[in-house]
């Protein structure tokens, strides 16, 4: 099933109950005064977030949720039942924006909670409205309208690692190596379609599907994809040994996450030479020397060669930990 990373929405609060008009029932007194109760409040809506990134698809075909609605005043002064809250689950990294105001709420730690629309207040009863100079009210109000509003809700991906490169530079097949996930892996570009996932002892990893020349003005996957890497902590950018230049293939890629989001610039970066059991070491040691005058961590690997993995894995481990 196809990966979903944004979703357009109707979220509505509760409706307030409407107050009543009753009166107190006394033996040989008809009406013996105002007893109509308040309305009850509507159901507030929150949305919290879980560690589920495939949660959005069940709410693939849903037009609208709404909380539920506040229970009217009643008889002998009671107050009418607060209509339920209602919890979105969304997953951990998503943005909400309320279409209706602007407003934004983002969604950075699990178990995250945040109320986003607010139900509706209860009506008056008539017991409100008694006074010395109205002791027979028969006034009453009705309940206001729940907060209401069309959002649009992203999904920018939260992680420890973001695995950047162009397609066919060997990141799923890392990923698979360095964690438990098991991403499609072939021998054609554009093999991820969707971001990958995988934990390596506690940290997140994530595979952003490949990037090419003017991603950043939308060709190939365009920057759908990029937001994911805008909240990860560290970039782990493959370069594979199967380019003729290393470096005019970083830089290009460099560029396009620059150009995106300038921020992305500032993050720290691990530069990782792939594929280093297609080339020799003698074009293994030129890569590594015409990539040192960046002034970057350079590590190399090969997925075929587990001893590789196993270093690559605890320096990982060891900048993360220091992070």
């Amino acid at each position: 099933m196809a990966f979903i990373d944004e979703l357009k929405i109707h979220i509505k609060a509760g409706n307030g109950g409407s107050g009543v008009v009753r009166w107190r029932q006394e033996k040989g007194k008809d009406k013996a005064g105002a007893a109509g109760g308040n309305g009850g409040r509507g159901g507030h809506v929150y949305v919290q977030a879980v560690r589920d990134l495939a949660i959005f698809r069940k709410y693939k075909h849903i037009k609208e949720i709404v909380a539920e609605n506040a229970g009217g005043g009643m008889k002998n002064s009671m107050h009418g039942k607060d209509g339920k809250d209602l919890i979105v689950e969304m997953p951990i990294g998503s943005v909400l924006t309320n279409l209706v105001n602007g407003k934004k709420y983002n969604l950075l730690k699990d178990g995250e909670k945040i109320m986003i629309l607010e139900g509706g207040r209860g009506g008056l009863g008539n017991e409100h409205f008694k006074a010395s100079t109205n002791v027979r009210p028969k006034e009453f109000t009705g309940g206001k309208e729940g907060d209401g509003a069309d959002f649009y809700i992203e999904l920018e991906l939260v992680a420890d690692l973001g695995l950047a490169g162009f397609p066919n530079a060997g990141k799923s097949s890392l990923l698979n190596a360095l964690t438990n996930a098991k991403a499609t892996v072939g021998s054609y570009e554009f093999t991820t379609l969707e971001p990958n996932l995988g934990d390596m002892y506690g940290f997140i990893i994530a595979d952003i599907p490949g990037l090419i020349e003017g991603a950043s003005q939308g060709r190939g996957l365009g920057h759908k994809f990029l937001r994911h890497i805008k909240r990860t902590k560290m970039i782990l950018h493959c370069v594979s040994l199967e380019n003729e230049d290393v470096v005019k293939a970083y830089k290009t890629i460099r560029k396009e996450l620059s150009d995106y989001n300038k921020e992305l610039a500032e993050k720290k970066e691990i530069i990782v030479l792939t594929k280093t059991d297609a080339v020799s070491p003698e074009i293994l040691a030129k890569a590594k020397k015409s990539l040192a005058k960046l002034n970057k961590e350079i590590l190399s690997v090969s997925v075929l060669d587990d001893a590789s993995v196993k270093i690559l894995k605890d320096s990982l481990i060891k900048m993360l930990t220091a992070e």
